[in-house]
């Protein structure tokens, strides 16, 4: 069974099946195992990938391996469409579990967002969301507390299951601490606060918010 995904996408960010078709008819497949790095930053960029199959993480790095998870890629997701400025990655992407593509190359991108109005849409769109997501990651980052990111990664992941707020397919404290910019142990510390504060339940596979988190800690 597929491991839940903690964050769904907006259906938006999600190629239709007539969008598939279309922009995918010179496309190669191919299937990489987890934990793969498909695309390094900086690297040149010259082709587009749909996922068809499985899980990525788009992140950055620096040279002494701490990263920060920028946003994650399922079935459907696509990444690479900044091929048509011909400029450098400006991410990495890793397969979170065995994943299948289809890899469009540039210049097949490029005729088909210039002949497919309603796809050019679609991608100012996406990027449009991009921007805000990412204005948002960087006002948390620099004007919030190790306890206001995780409260808030906290309500982002979480779904609605039966009146109760639940992040299914639960990720791990280093997974957290990628995704706001601190430690595992900070991450750990505010986890084991809240629980113990009765704010949230943590099983095995996922994490529960039993009542309001509090405002500051």
């Amino acid at each position: 069974m597929q491991k839940p995904n903690p964050k769904d996408p907006s259906p938006d960010d999600i190629l239709s099946d007539t969008e598939l078709k279309a922009v995918s008819q010179r496309a190669v497949a191919r299937t990489f195992p987890k934990n793969t790095v498909v695309v390094n930053e900086g690297d040149r960029t010259d082709s587009l990938y749909i996922v068809v199959s499985g899980r990525v993480k788009i992140y950055l790095s620096d040279e002494k391996g701490k990263e920060i998870v920028l946003n994650e890629a399922g079935p459907g997701e696509y990444f690479g469409e900044m091929v048509l400025d011909e400029g450098p990655r400006s991410a990495s992407v890793m397969t979170l579990e065995p994943t299948r593509f289809l890899i469009v190359p540039k210049e097949d991108f490029r005729e088909f967002v210039a002949k497919s109005p309603e796809f050019s849409l679609h991608l100012v769109c996406k990027l449009i969301r991009r921007v805000r997501a990412l204005t948002s990651n960087v006002k948390s980052l620099a004007l919030m507390d190790v306890y206001g990111r995780v409260a808030r990664m906290l309500l982002e992941l979480a779904k609605e299951r039966d009146g109760v707020r639940v992040i299914e397919g639960r990720p791990t404290q280093q997974e957290m601490a990628s995704r706001i910019g601190a430690s595992r142990e900070m991450v750990n510390r505010i986890l084991k606060d809240l629980s113990e504060g009765g704010y949230i339940t943590v099983g095995r596979d996922r994490i529960t918010i039993a009542r309001a988190l509090p405002h500051a800690w």
